[in-house]
């Protein structure tokens, strides 16, 4: 494989993944900017944000969806290895909402609370769209990035010569830290990273793994909504 096509099939997933995580440096920029009193930022007004987030990357993916060819939905047909998936999501959610610390934070974080908007047509949308980026985007976006790219990555920067689910301890250990800092519960993302890392080596399926994330995240959004924890989101 050339460096150029090595390059190019990196881009395809940590682009959309970069965008990502620029547009929540973008959000806590504002809220830096707002906390210096720059400007006057109502709580909800950087909620507005997510759907600018989630339809931007979820292009992206559209877009690439050709260049994913670790993604194989017939990975699904074997049955009890897909209902194994959708068990393991959802024992991350179950220990996910009892794993709720956070580190360096003076409280407990807000999250995304939509009975804060005016309106219930609105805050009925924005909460469908912050589902809908849950389930549909954030899985996908994360499992190409963190279990296809990075974790394959550390191992060989010819990532698409590892074989999916090649296990070495170093790509394991850092890409659950790495997974577990990119949430505010750190030891919940750790958690959640340590149970993907090893869905990937038992199936070498990515489609699984991304199964698996989205089942978690469902269920949150369900437990979140009914029970309105909006620190979980």
């Amino acid at each position: 494989m050339t460096n150029r096509h090595i390059d190019r099939s990196a881009f395809y997933r940590y682009l959309p993944f970069a965008v990502f995580m620029g547009f929540i440096g973008l959000d806590e920029f504002i809220r830096f900017l707002a906390g210096q009193g720059l400007f006057t930022l109502a709580p909800t007004t950087i909620y507005y944000l997510y759907p600018v987030k989630t339809l931007t990357v979820g292009c992206f993916l559209f877009l690439f969806r050709k260049q994913y060819h670790e993604l194989k939905l017939k990975d699904f047909a074997n049955i009890p290895t897909t209902l194994a998936s959708c068990g393991i999501g959802l024992l991350v959610f179950a220990l996910w909402i009892k794993m709720d610390w956070t580190f360096g934070a003076a409280s407990v974080p807000q999250g995304f609370n939509p009975e804060l908007l005016p309106g219930r047509s609105i805050q009925i949308s924005m909460t469908l769209i912050r589902v809908a980026g849950a389930v549909l985007v954030v899985p996908l976006m994360e499992e190409l990035f963190w279990r296809s790219f990075l974790i394959r990555y550390i191992i060989d920067k010819d990532f698409g010569s590892v074989p999916m689910g090649t296990f070495t301890w170093a790509s394991f250990l850092f890409t659950i830290v790495l997974f577990g800092l990119e949430h505010n519960f750190i030891l919940a993302g750790i958690m959640a990273g340590v149970f993907f890392n090893l869905l990937l080596y038992k199936t070498r399926s990515l489609a699984q793994c991304v199964l698996a994330h989205a089942i978690a995240n469902l269920a949150l959004a369900v437990y979140v909504v009914s029970t309105g924890k909006w620190q979980f989101w």
